[in-house]
């Protein structure tokens, strides 16, 4: 029997994950990560997020993490998870609000990435008019409690449905704040740091970041010191739903990356 990975031809993830339009998503999950202090303050603290010489390789990296997690075996997976959570269990950060040093496998702040990323993925999808029953929702959140483990969390303490996701979104939006000493992804994407070959895509990346920002619910963008209104909202959602037909009018070969495409013929055997 050959090996799905995680997920397989029967899933929610492998049906939504490998529709283009999900890169808004990913966008959208870092700026959730980002109102978590100490996930953010691990990550300035850890990584070379800001050096623009090393951003691109940062995001590569992250990119074909996010891949192999969802298209690669149980064997890629577990190696990939094993890599994560040994350069988690050996970096620290300083809250300089408490003056405590914490390690970046902290499982709070793990939890919070987890559930910032599917909430993202879930949201964009569902505005982009990828359809999913409420049921299909729900499988999806249960689905990604796999990948909660490789990281190393419980599966048991992340959310498993939709109306637990958005309680514990609720529940922790009085510790989430963006900290001063990080630079706005926004004013950041204003300068992305490309290779030569990618410049041409250069001046898409704003447009994509703010994008991102607009499908943030309302009280994130305000922590980001942005507008928040339900015009807003409208803009957000009809800019995906065109966005993703516009899409579907490309040729699957181009339209899809080679794991999507070979996930979408195995799911079609």
């Amino acid at each position: 029997m050959e090996d799905h990975g995680l997920f397989g031809p029967r899933s929610v993830t492998w049906r939504v994950m490998g529709e283009p339009i999900l890169l808004v998503g990913g966008f959208r999950a870092l700026l959730m990560q980002g109102l978590h202090p100490r996930a953010m303050r691990g990550v300035l603290q850890n990584s070379a997020l800001m050096d623009p010489a090393e951003a691109w390789s940062r995001f590569q990296r992250t990119t074909e993490f996010v891949r192999v997690r969802t298209y690669g075996t149980r064997a890629e997976v577990a190696r990939a998870g094993a890599r994560v959570r040994k350069i988690h269990a050996t970096l620290t950060a300083l809250d300089p609000d408490t003056g405590e040093r914490f390690r970046l496998d902290e499982p709070e702040a793990l939890r919070w990435v987890h559930v910032g990323e599917v909430d993202s993925y879930l949201s964009v999808a569902l505005r982009a008019g990828i359809g999913l029953s409420p049921a299909e929702a729900d499988r999806f959140v249960a689905e990604w409690r796999a990948a909660a483990e490789i990281v190393g969390l419980s599966p048991s303490d992340v959310p498993g449905s939709v109306a637990e996701l958005r309680d514990y979104i609720e529940a922790a939006r009085p510790g989430l704040r963006f900290v001063p000493e990080a630079a706005h992804p926004l004013r950041m994407s204003l300068n992305a740091p490309l290779p030569l070959y990618l410049a041409p895509v250069r001046a898409a990346v704003p447009a994509l970041t703010l994008l991102a920002f607009a499908t943030l619910p309302r009280w994130a963008r305000r922590l980001y010191g942005l507008p928040a209104t339900p015009v807003g909202d409208l803009w957000a959602t009809a800019s995906l739903r065109a966005l993703h037909t516009g899409l579907g009018l490309v040729p699957a070969q181009v339209r899809y990356a080679p794991d999507a495409r070979r996930a979408r013929r195995i799911m079609a055997a």
